[in-house]
């Protein structure tokens, strides 16, 4: 199961990154119009972010630096959820660019919430078998050694 939930949020995580890291210029509309980053932090969040998901979900799909990968894939979860849920609450609906830079996608803000805290748990479930059930056992993960 542990590594089913690996392969499937690093999987979920590389296709989040593939769109906005061909089109940053849309991705950085969207991070815009979120309206929570001083605009001079649009363009850098909008460039850095789909290359941090890329890279953690490939960690997390080829097994190395799990512990990390799964803590800043959590942290990037809490973070997507809490914007979404600060828009919604501010009465904003906000296209979330989860899967898409463009503005076609029309998941709606609660369906993306609702999907992402299903990915959050998947997440939850990785941090308790990396740092408490695998620890205990002895388990050590794949490790690079350059």
């Amino acid at each position: 199961m542990f590594h089913i939930a690996r392969f499937f949020l690093g999987g979920v995580f590389i296709y989040a990154s593939y769109d906005k890291i061909i089109n940053p210029d849309d991705f950085a509309r969207i991070v815009f119009n979120y309206q929570i980053l001083p605009h001079n932090l649009v363009n850098l969040a909008a460039i850095i972010l789909p290359w941090i998901e890329l890279i953690v979900g490939f960690c997390l799909i080829i097994g190395w630096w799990i512990p990390g990968a799964v803590v800043i894939v959590t942290a990037l979860l809490i973070v997507f959820i809490s914007a979404s849920l600060f828009n919604l609450a501010r009465g904003l609906d906000v296209h979330c660019g989860c899967f898409s830079a463009g503005v076609l996608e029309t998941t709606s803000a609660r369906l993306s919430i609702l999907r992402d805290t299903f990915f959050l748990a998947v997440s939850f479930f990785l941090i308790y078998m990396v740092f408490w059930v695998k620890k205990k056992s002895g388990f050590q993960s794949v490790e690079f050694r350059g």
